[in-house]
């Protein structure tokens, strides 16, 4: 997942665990806890009377005097945007060439995805025609002939961070700053969860209106999109009235007070709600039955997991749900297939003394979505280590290739009462990175084969498959890429490794055995010193090589974290990445390259007028025809593909 950033607006969990007196512990026995995840197989309640028993049971092992958290707050890790590598394309095991979507061939570059066919959300979306933009949290409709904001949809106090586009809707995700409809609670039994949570709206791109949206108290996750059917996921966690210690209640008051509110909480408590408005007819009650759940056998019971399913030219609904309960923090998808893909980072710690060290394993949940309508749970399995995000992933016939880091997660307690000693505990292991291969048996994903030894004490920095093969990027104090033969899925081979100064944050093939990297350049130290551009010949997979770097001291780039930023046009070799410089002043502009044969040619850059009153710096940049669009929170601004000079400056006005 994972990028290490927090998704469109403000995911934040509390999380972190409390250690509590050893005077508490005796009085009130903590359950044994729960650390075995695996093998993971999903099943169903059978009555709401059991799902509530059995979420009761299995989060008992996390409640403390301070609920699931302390005074820690941890942040969802890479909830939206990843931090590397990008498009699979056609399999060629051993040169990666670079598939043209069929816009492209229509002369206009579209969103740089992971699965061709496959769209995902971003914030510009384009048909040739007009392009649609939320870049500065409005909607905005530009026309391209025209060159000019034919309108503009007001959403309010929400702020639109994602967006996806089907003909003449639009399915928005917006931040809400607004708080549900809480439900009614005792006096002085506040609700430690949050009450905000993620609203969906769908727009007529026509019309310019709103024409539903849905609100959820849910985390939104990410989402993807094939032809007009979108699939959103939802992460939610129960909404429990905790109690706190203070000068009334101690430690071990509130603990007891926090179990006996556990186990008499209703299974609404659980289960996502939601608020629905279409055209001023509104609804709201909870998101899905709890006999339609499904459930790892071994489970926290303090998150859930919700697909919902959208057909755009339709109207909203709530999305024909599809729950489980469990956590997640990636989300990968193919034409046929929807995975999920949980860490467990996000678990609450358990409220225990010594801080417990416990492997790092990732549960994988596979959801066929071939048929119109919600997703069908199908498969289910486990892997060591943790993803750095959805191209950490791959689907390739019918084996799902997983590039995992692994080690041991130490975590220590939020408040140690001052009669503690910490115990001195062994030092982890190093951390080191493997390719593990999958294969769907009945409902397990079951392991066929691994690769390992990748980086040693370094972790992945970037991931990149690209049909049999697999490339691999760690870091610590230099750059190994490795190369991957995945032709023999129970047998998977590193042929080559080629060590450089600094990072590659994201790969893209560039077609005739090159791959091009963009990330940081570093010292022999690895202290970083800017953004990096590298061509690597990678035709011969056991002798990997750099044949062009470009190198602009002093700068980073978005395309580092989010791919969605990164444009490759393979027709003529031109690249753009948005560059912010802290030099002088903050300023961002785009990065142009040409990648001609083995060389990477300076194209120049494209910078904002100066004139500019608010927000800035581009964000996304486009090809439209024989021009460059460039959009920012300022403005669009179009300039020549050849020689880059401007054509047009749009504005945006607030």
């Amino acid at each position: 997942m994972n990028g290490k950033k927090l998704l469109a607006g403000a995911a934040v969990l509390a999380v972190a665990g409390v250690c509590v007196s050893s005077a508490v512990r005796d009085e009130i026995p903590v359950p044994p806890p729960i650390v075995d995840y695996g093998p993971v197989r999903l099943v169903a309640f059978d009555s709401c009377d059991n799902a509530v028993a059995e979420l009761r049971r299995a989060m008992a092992p996390y409640v403390s005097a301070y609920g699931l958290g302390g005074g820690n707050i941890m942040y969802a890790e890479g909830m939206a945007t990843d931090t590397s590598a990008g498009v699979a394309q056609k399999s060629v095991p051993d040169a990666p060439t670079a598939a043209t979507p069929p816009a492209q061939q229509q002369g206009h570059s579209t969103t740089n995805v992971h699965e061709q066919g496959v769209d995902e959300p971003d914030i510009v979306k384009t048909d040739g025609k007009r392009v649609v933009s939320i870049a500065d949290g409005k909607l905005r409709v530009i026309d391209v002939a025209a060159k000019a904001v034919t309108g503009t949809v007001d959403l309010g106090e929400r702020r639109a961070s994602q967006l996806l586009v089907s003909g003449d809707r639009a399915l928005v995700v917006t931040e809400n700053p607004v708080p549900m409809m809480k439900p009614t609670r005792p006096t002085g039994r506040p609700s430690f969860a949050p009450e905000t949570g993620t609203e969906l709206v769908l727009v007529d791109l026509k019309g310019l209106k709103e024409i539903g949206s849905l609100k959820t108290d849910g985390f939104y996750l990410d989402a993807r999109q094939i032809g007009g059917t979108a699939r959103v996921v939802i992460r939610s966690q129960p909404r429990m009235p905790w109690v706190y210690p203070d000068e009334t209640m101690n430690d071990a008051g509130s603990l007891r007070r926090n179990r006996e509110i556990l186990q008499s909480e209703p299974i609404t408590s659980w289960l996502p709600r939601y608020e629905l408005d279409e055209s001023g007819a509104k609804s709201s009650g909870t998101l899905v039955d709890c006999a339609n759940v499904s459930h790892p056998v071994v489970h926290s019971g303090t998150s859930m997991l919700t697909v919902l399913t959208f057909d755009l030219s339709g109207k909203l609904g709530t999305g024909q749900p599809v729950s489980i309960v469990a956590d997640g923090d990636t989300v990968y998808g193919t034409d046929r297939s929807l995975y999920i893909a949980d860490d467990h980072r996000l678990l609450p710690e358990l409220p225990s003394r010594p801080p417990v060290q416990r492997p790092i394993a990732t549960a994988i949940h596979q959801f066929d979505i071939s048929a119109s309508g919600p997703p069908k749970h199908v498969a289910s399995g486990d892997v060591n280590g943790t993803l750095l995000n959805q191209y950490s992933l791959s689907e390739h016939e019918g084996v799902l290739r997983v590039a995992t880091t692994t080690g041991t997660e130490s975590r220590c307690c939020w408040r140690m009462p001052a009669d503690v000693v910490p115990q001195q505990q062994a030092a982890p292991p190093p951390s080191e990175s493997f390719v593990t291969t999958l294969r769907r048996d009945g409902d397990q994903l079951t392991k066929l084969g691994q690769a390992g030894g990748l980086g040693k004490g370094e972790r992945i920095y970037s991931v990149r498959f690209i049909g049999k093969m697999g490339y691999v990027v760690t870091f610590r104090q230099t750059d190994p890429l490795y190369t991957l033969d995945l032709s023999d899925p129970r047998q998977p081979k590193v042929m080559g490794e080629l060590k450089i100064n600094g990072f590659s944050a994201y790969l893209h093939p560039a077609g005739d055995g090159r791959l091009i990297g963009v990330g940081q350049e570093a010292t022999d130290q690895g202290r970083t010193t800017g953004t990096q551009v590298s061509l690597f010949d990678v035709a011969n997979p056991a002798a990997p090589r750099r044949i062009a770097q470009y190198h602009l001291p002093g700068t980073d780039s978005e395309a580092q974290f989010d791919p969605h930023a990164f444009l490759f046009w393979p027709q003529d070799g031109t690249l753009v990445i948005p560059v912010a410089s802290y030099k002088a002043r903050y300023e961002v502009s785009s990065l142009v390259l040409r990648v001609d044969g083995g060389q990477l040619r300076d194209g120049g850059k494209i910078v904002e007028p100066s004139s500019q009153d608010f927000g800035g710096g581009q964000r996304r940049t486009i090809v439209i025809g024989d021009q460059l669009w460039s959009i920012s929170n300022a403005g669009v601004q179009v300039n020549a593909r050849n020689g880059l000079a401007q054509q047009a400056w749009l504005p945006f006005t607030r």
